[in-house]
């Protein structure tokens, strides 16, 4: 590895890997794309949990989770920040990068493995770039492996019959927050790109990329679906943040306005449930039943958010109180 530059170790196939590549683009950190293989697997399977991507910094070490690398690398590398200088708009930034790395993935990996044609298209791809099998690389083995191991996962992330009609749905709506707004420089927060903006092209690019959800995606929104194509490499993009009325309006609200609806009431009630020891939440969100054992994790996602929220001044608090009652929001953060 060069002397000051990162490797950034992932898949094509995973929108927390390309989440990161496009920020770093975006950036204009240095840094080497390389694809997961068996023995870079080995090197860091130290690391727990074990995820896709891991960078490893110009020193030799490795380290993992999007998000916490994401403010890591602001630290590191104060040029072209994606954090919006506005705290409370930052807030709002948080909010939609957690709901996007969170709850988008729901009906990307159900998208993935429900239809037998999205299974073998992603698992032909996906499986030679994960790595997570013993068998020869590319081979009937591998894919079938690899095929089987993400089908058997789909109850544990939700990906039922059962949940099926809320995942679709939420997808629906997603799109339909993100249509409206997207263009050539037109972001969340501004005319540049913010650490949401990657987040939402890493779950979408995947859904723009599975014959499934990209039907659906160049059908109701072909905007967001040249969007997420353009976010992939935003390096030659240069822009400034909205005005804090502007910013909280548009995109982020419709997109504030499904957190509030579906994404903080699921965290809340499987809090609940992790604390009261149930093996079962159970919520039901624009008349649609969504149902799963509670996620230790998603408890900690909730934490983080009121923590931040908690963290935040009473002046940028008041700032972001009207957009956050409109949309359902306030209730679930605002707590003692």
């Amino acid at each position: 590895m060069s002397e000051g530059r990162y490797r950034l170790i992932g898949s094509t196939a995973s929108p927390y890997a390309i989440k990161l590549r496009a920020l770093m683009r975006y950036r204009k950190i240095p840094f080497d794309w390389v694809i997961m293989t068996k023995a870079l697997r080995a090197a860091t399977a130290h690391l727990r949990p074990m995820l896709i991507p891991v960078l490893q910094y110009p020193d030799g070490t490795y380290r993992g989770e999007t998000t916490a690398l994401a403010y890591d690398l602001e630290a590191r590398h104060p040029h072209r920040s994606v954090i919006p200088d506005d705290k409370a708009v930052a807030f709002v930034c948080d909010l939609l990068e957690d709901l996007a790395d969170e709850w988008a993935v729901k009906p990307l990996f159900l998208f993935r493995w429900w239809d037998p044609e999205d299974q073998a298209y992603v698992s032909r791809w996906a499986g030679e770039e994960w790595s997570t099998s013993e068998a020869e690389t590319g081979s009937a083995q591998e894919i079938e492996e690899f095929r089987t191991r993400q089908i058997s996962r789909m109850v544990i992330l939700g990906a039922t019959a059962e949940n099926k009609p809320l995942l679709e749905e939420s997808y629906r709506r997603i799109l339909a927050a993100f249509e409206p707004h997207v263009r050539m420089t037109r972001y969340l927060f501004g005319s540049r790109p913010s650490l949401a903006d990657f987040a939402w092209f890493g779950q979408l690019s995947e859904m723009a990329t599975d014959p499934t959800p990209m039907r659906i995606m160049r059908e109701r929104a072909p905007f967001t679906d040249h969007w997420v194509r353009r976010l992939d490499d935003a390096s030659g993009v240069d822009g400034a943040w909205y005005p804090r009325e502007q910013a909280l309006g548009g995109m982020a609200e419709a997109l504030l306005r499904i957190a509030g609806e579906l994404y903080l009431p699921f965290l809340a009630a499987n809090a609940e449930a992790f604390a009261s020891g149930l093996e079962r939440l159970e919520i039901n969100v624009w008349g649609l039943p969504y149902a799963l054992a509670p996620f230790k994790y998603q408890v900690k996602c909730l934490q983080q958010l009121r923590e931040k929220f908690a963290a935040l001044d009473a002046e940028h608090r008041r700032a972001l109180r009207p957009v956050l009652e409109r949309t359902g929001c306030w209730d679930y953060l605002a707590v003692s």
